[in-house]
C-alpha cells in the first residue's frame, strides 16, 4: 500500500503517462476469483483523512487483485486534495464535501476536458463521532444546541447546566472544557458545522465552513489523527472525528427527536437514505443534501458524505482504464463490505450502486 506525500501540484502534473498508465484494453478490475488483471500503472490520488482506513483497504484489495498496479492516495485534507485534483497534481480526489456550484462553474479542473463536468460519487458514509476525554465517563447525552455551544465557546465547563440536565446520575467535573477543532480546511470540520449550522442556527451563526474561526477559541490540531491525538492526549477535551477513529474515547449520543442516538454505520446511512440529491447538478454528480434537522426515529444526522471525485473526460486517455477500475472495485459490494469491515463504515445501497457503475462505465 502506498500510502506517501505527494509534492506540489505543479511537480506532479499529469502530463501523458507520468501519473498512469495502462495498457488495459477495458476496465475488468480483476476483482473476480480466477480473473487475470492487464492493468498496470500507478493512480494517483489525494484528499479527504477521513478514508484513511477506507483507502487503505481499498489500495490492498485492488493491488491484491491487480499485481501491477500501484495505488497511492495522500490523506492530506479534503481542501488540499480539492486543490490538487484542480491543478492537475491528481487524478482523483477524496473529499468529504462536494464541490460547491460556483466552483464547478468556473470549470477549472486540469485534468478534465473543459466543458464534460466532473463525477463525484458519495462512496463513503460515516458518522461523525463527537469525540470526549473525562476520566470514568464512557457516553453522554447532548443536543445541537449545547454542541454548538460548546464549540462556539459559549459552554466552557464540564458542570454547566446545559450539559447536566441532560445526564442524570453522570457525575460531571468541575473542569473546564477544552474544544479542539481541526487547524486544516477540512470536509469534516464542513459536514459537522453544516450539522450545528441546521440543527442549531440560534447557537451556531456562521454556517456550514471548513476554517475554523478564530473568534470561537479551542485548540485546533492537523488532520484527523491530529485532532484525535489532541483528545487522547488531553484532560477535559472534546472533538468531532470520523467514527473509525474514535477508538477508546468517550463518544455522544445525539439528540434527535426526543431520543438520544448513539453513531452507527446503520443510523448514519439511515439519514442519507433520506435526503434527497442537491439539485440543479450534473447528471454524473451525485451530491446529497443530508437533513440534519430530521425527527425519524433512528438516524444519526452528524454524519459525513465523503465523496470520490474524477473526470467524465479526461485530457489524457493514459490511465482511464486504471481509473475507471479503481472506482468501480470502491463502489462494488465488495469495496463497500471492505470498507465496512477496516472503517465502520455504512455502504452505499443497490439501486444508488447500480446508478454510479452507470457513470464511471462512461468515463473516458
Amino acid at each position: 500500500m502506498n500510502f506517501k506525500r505527494l509534492g506540489t501540484i505543479g511537480a506532479i502534473a499529469i502530463a501523458g503517462t507520468i501519473l498512469l498508465s495502462s495498457c488495459a484494453a477495458g476496465t475488468d478490475s480483476g476483482t473476480e476469483e480466477g480473473t487475470a488483471s492487464d492493468l498496470t500503472g500507478t493512480l494517483v490520488g489525494a484528499g479527504a483523512s477521513s478514508q484513511q482506513s477506507a483507502q487503505e483497504a481499498w489500495v490492498a484489495g485492488f493491488q491484491m487483485a491487480n499485481e501491477n498496479v500501484s495505488v497511492e492516495y495522500d490523506p492530506i485534507g479534503s481542501g488540499g486534495g480539492r486543490d490538487t485534483f484542480i491543478g492537475g497534481g491528481s487524478q482523483f480526489a477524496g473529499s468529504d464535501r462536494a464541490f460547491k456550484d460556483e466552483e464547478i462553474a468556473e470549470d477549472n479542473f486540469a485534468p478534465c476536458v473543459p466543458g464534460t463536468g466532473i463525477l463525484e460519487i458519495p462512496a463513503y458514509i460515516s458518522p461523525i463521532a463527537i469525540i470526549f476525554n473525562l476520566d470514568g465517563i464512557d457516553s453522554l447525552n447532548l443536543d445541537a444546541a449545547a454542541i454548538a455551544g460548546i464549540f462556539s465557546g459559549q459552554i466552557t465547563n464540564w458542570n454547566d447546566e446545559a450539559i447536566t440536565s441532560q445526564n442524570d446520575g453522570v457525575e460531571l467535573p468541575d473542569l473546564a472544557i477544552t474544544a479542539v477543532h481541526r487547524a486544516d480546511d477540512s470536509g469534516t470540520t464542513a459536514n459537522f458545522t453544516d450539522y450545528l449550522s441546521a440543527a442549531a442556527p440560534s447557537v451556531w451563526t456562521v454556517g456550514s465552513i471548513e476554517t475554523w474561526p478564530t473568534e470561537f477559541g479551542g485548540e485546533g490540531a492537523p488532520q484527523t489523527s491530529g485532532l484525535v491525538d489532541a483528545v487522547t492526549n488531553g484532560t477535559g477535551t472534546i472533538g468531532y472525528a470520523d467514527a473509525s477513529r474514535a477508538g477508546d474515547l468517550g463518544t455522544v449520543a445525539v439528540k434527535v427527536g426526543d431520543e438520544y442516538v448513539p453513531y452507527s454505520p446503520e443510523a448514519a446511512a439511515a439519514i442519507v437514505d433520506a435526503s434527497p440529491l442537491a439539485e440543479g447538478r450534473g447528471e454524473t454528480d451525485f451530491a446529497v443534501n443530508i437533513d440534519r434537522t430530521s425527527a425519524e426515529s433512528g438516524v444519526y444526522p452528524v454524519v459525513l458524505l465523503s465523496y470520490l471525485i474524477a473526470c467524465n473526460e479526461y485530457v489524457s486517455s493514459d490511465g482511464v482504464d486504471l481509473v475507471k477500475g479503481y472506482l468501480s472495485y470502491v463502489i462494488s459490494p465488495e469495496g463497500q463490505s471492505t470498507a465496512a469491515e477496516a472503517a465502520g463504515s455504512a455502504p452505499i445501497s443497490s439501486s444508488f450502486y447500480e446508478k454510479a457503475q452507470a457513470a464511471v462505465d462512461a468515463i473516458k
